[in-house]
């Protein structure tokens, strides 16, 4: 389903999402959207690429289904809100997923980082993550998803932003 993006930054990254365990769809979108051509609707992304403004927001959105616990993720649809839950933390987490979603593909990180979503927010957070300075990193090592600093180095594994793996339990 993911060769039907014609953009190869979309395909590719359509094709990571679907890969984690995220289902992606190409779809037409007719109404207004919060991101422009993403629809997140039972757990799932439907994506029209023709809508489309920014590839980058669909690591974005998949950062939200991500971080969310594995029981309520199929239930989650439009603006991504988790029940009972504080949702500005968990903004955070799905951006420092998102970021090590786009490093991992080894693509630019403004693909994620762009002036459309983030305004000039977009320089800050690129600043910050190219010094190291993870924001919302300590949220996906507290969900298991990645571990930092002295943890990796005792587990003898790399630190964020390497994944241990992509979707919550």
């Amino acid at each position: 389903m993911t060769d039907a993006f014609k953009n190869p930054v979309t395909r590719r990254i359509a094709e990571f999402i679907a890969d984690i365990g995220i289902e992606i769809l190409p779809v037409t979108i007719d109404r207004k959207t919060f991101l422009p051509g993403i629809l997140v609707e039972n757990g799932k992304i439907l994506a029209d690429e023709s809508k489309l403004t920014y590839p980058g927001d669909l690591l974005h959105e998949a950062g939200h289904l991500a971080v969310a616990p594995a029981g309520i993720r199929s239930s989650l649809s439009g603006e991504v809100a988790l029940p009972g839950v504080w949702m500005e933390p968990v903004e955070v987490h799905a951006i420092a997923w998102s970021y090590a979603a786009i490093v991992y593909l080894g693509l630019d990180h403004r693909i994620v980082f762009h002036e459309g979503g983030y305004g000039v927010g977009s320089e800050r957070l690129l600043s910050n993550y190219d010094l190291g300075v993870y924001i919302g990193a300590n949220g996906l090592q507290d969900a298991g998803l990645t571990v930092m600093g002295e943890q990796a180095a005792k587990l003898g594994v790399p630190p964020y932003p390497h994944m241990l793996k992509w979707l919550r339990d």
